[in-house]
């Protein structure tokens, strides 16, 4: 998979999957699966080391979720995302951060919002790095926005939308996430660019969906926003094999002579 089969999947209607991803051993598992794109999300910050935004995700952090992705996969295309402030700052010091995610084994970065940020993607794309843009509701924004809302919402909200991912475009992104937008209209900025669009929270008319990992396998249970599908109850599932090994452990049923070595 790479930046023009992504572009061939909208060409011929064919959805989009991507998954996030944050370590070796659930890349090894993702390389298996039919998951066409892995995202290392700064979501790490909060679903590996239980921080409550994605704003406390570094560079080093980043960097080290990447490696470990792509030592895991051999055929998964990886997007690394950005890190808060990591391309915000001089057009030097950007691509400096931005030579690291790609040399820890990202194929391509993503990074929130559009404006003020359009002469680093141009720069970026004509440096040879693919650029996937992020729209709507951008965590590292979620201070300003006023916590984590549906975005879009409104003519005024609707119509920024609008422009700002024509710009994401112009500017040169291959493909655009948009998260906690209105269905009608995802469905609308979608049928407008001729980049494919991946949703999260953004209704089914995207060209793709992304969801976190750790919500899909239902390891949390404290936590359910109402795009989240789970596919399996993990909390469950996880708790009831450390419960098993337990009991077994202080009953004596393991090890056994089979799990035990000899003379």
């Amino acid at each position: 998979m790479n930046v023009l089969d992504i572009q061939a999947c909208k060409t011929r209607g064919e959805k989009i999957v991507m998954l996030t991803c944050y370590d070796y051993t659930s890349a090894c598992i993702v390389q298996e699966s039919d998951v066409d794109v892995i995202l290392v999300g700064d979501s790490a910050a909060m679903v590996m080391h239980g921080f409550g935004t994605t704003i406390p995700a570094d560079l080093e952090m980043m960097c080290r979720h990447i490696e470990s992705v792509a030592r895991g996969t051999s055929s998964k295309f990886i997007v690394g995302d950005m890190p808060f402030l990591s391309y915000r700052q001089s057009l030097s010091d950007n691509m400096r951060a931005i030579g690291r995610v790609m040399q820890a084994g990202a194929h391509a970065v993503k990074l929130e919002g559009i404006e003020g940020n359009g002469e680093s993607i141009v720069h970026t794309v004509k440096s040879g790095v693919p650029v996937m843009g992020h729209l709507g509701l951008t965590p590292q924004s979620v201070n300003q926005l006023g916590g984590f809302r549906v975005q879009g919402r409104g003519d005024r909200a609707a119509n920024t939308l609008r422009q700002e991912a024509k710009a994401c475009e112009d500017a040169g992104c291959f493909a655009l996430v948009l998260e906690c937008v209105p269905d009608e209209l995802a469905a609308e900025i979608t049928a407008s660019l001729s980049i494919p669009t991946i949703g999260i929270g953004a209704g089914p008319e995207t060209d793709g969906q992304v969801l976190v990992m750790q919500d899909l396998l239902g390891l949390s249970s404290n936590f359910k926003p109402k795009f989240v599908r789970k596919y399996m109850d993990g909390k469950a599932a996880w708790l009831s094999a450390f419960n098993a090994y337990a009991s077994d452990v202080k009953s004596g049923r393991f090890p056994t002579a089979d799990e035990s070595y000899g003379q």
